[in-house]
């Protein structure tokens, strides 16, 4: 099958800068063709990730100029290159999420580490993504999803739900652990579901009411403001604001022996910590980068078997620049999702 359309709505980002500036400029782009290996995926949703926002006001530097934002997109295959082999057929439902291409041959690849591929590349930051009616995906990265969801709320599984799960496995969370989630948007209120599926006990520390009141109707055991001392010492927290003033408070909380994992790809500067208070007794900070294939495969096979509960704001395509200025002033409340 062969898409008869030539051209497509899209957003791209023509001036990083903050929001307020208007990075995103709405455009009329060519439908893309997909490569030997390649996929083109109609899109039927995408999530809106901190990392879109981060893309869009510079905080990452530019690696395609004018990119396609779009990190966790859903949607169905309507062509195929030469060379995809018989992994995927038109028609199937697939997500493309943010690790897109890694070298196959490198140390890090070699160990089973490719997240760490000096190589990598990803999507919507080296190559278009889902902010569009169309996009394409190297067939090797491509990902089969689990049924009983919709697309809305398939797509914050794509990077929210898969870099949630790893920075769990980061924190080394001890089973029926205390674990403390610092922010509670898109990708924290799926980790904290998968967490409480492992028995955990949550706690969560968060600015917004709404946000706070999310977490307890999920199952936390506590909820409070962003630095506020939780009710307990924690085995492991987990960062999912990019807020670096968090970091004192956040290890200041753990328990001896206790992990803090970040999440983000990016991190307002950290103040000076106090070795006694925030390292000593074998406390310890871990980042989080990416994820690999095996990562997201077992984070989709988890939410086939245990039901998910997606929270999430739904905007229409051309509203995509209103969804990430509502994302950096704290106006989400779960995950934000674009639909076509």
């Amino acid at each position: 099958m062969v898409v008869a359309r030539s051209t497509m709505r899209a957003w791209r980002v023509h001036a990083p800068g903050p929001m307020p500036t208007a990075p995103l400029r709405a455009v009329t782009a060519d439908v893309p063709r997909p490569g030997p290996a390649e996929l083109l995926v109609a899109v039927r949703a995408c999530g809106v990730c901190r990392t879109d926002l981060h893309v869009a006001e510079g905080d990452l530097a530019v690696h395609r100029p004018a990119v396609i934002p779009g990190h966790e997109v859903v949607g169905e295959v309507v062509e195929t290159g030469p060379d995809t082999g018989g992994g995927f057929a038109v028609g199937d439902r697939v997500g493309i999420a943010w690790l897109r291409h890694t070298c196959g041959r490198c140390r890090f690849c070699a160990a089973g580490r490719e997240n760490l591929c000096p190589h990598s590349k990803y999507t919507g930051w080296d190559a278009d993504g889902g902010y569009a009616e169309f996009a394409t995906v190297p067939a090797e990265f491509a990902l089969r999803l689990p049924t009983g969801y919709q697309y809305t709320e398939l797509a914050p599984l794509l990077c929210a739900g898969i870099i949630g799960y790893r920075s769990l496995l980061r924190a080394q969370l001890p089973a029926r652990g205390r674990l403390g989630i610092y922010g509670f948007g898109g990708s924290a209120h799926l980790t904290a579901q998968v967490a409480l599926a492992q028995g955990a006990e949550v706690h969560v520390m968060t600015r917004g009411a709404a946000a706070r009141e999310l977490a307890l109707s999920l199952g936390a055991a506590s909820a409070q403001g962003a630095a506020d001392p939780p009710p307990v010492h924690l085995d492991s927290a987990i960062l999912f604001a990019p807020v670096g003033d968090l970091v004192p408070a956040a290890l200041a909380a753990l328990d001896r022996g206790g992990t803090l994992a970040i999440a983000g790809i990016h991190l307002s500067d950290i103040p000076a910590l106090n070795y006694q208070q925030h390292l000593f007794q074998e406390r310890q900070i871990r980042s989080v980068s990416s994820n690999t294939r095996a990562d997201a495969r077992e984070f989709l096979e988890f939410a086939g078997r245990h039901r998910i509960n997606v929270t999430t704001a739904r905007y229409p395509l051309a509203a995509a620049d209103r969804a990430l200025a509502d994302l950096a002033d704290g106006r989400v409340s779960g995950a934000a999702v674009l639909l076509p």
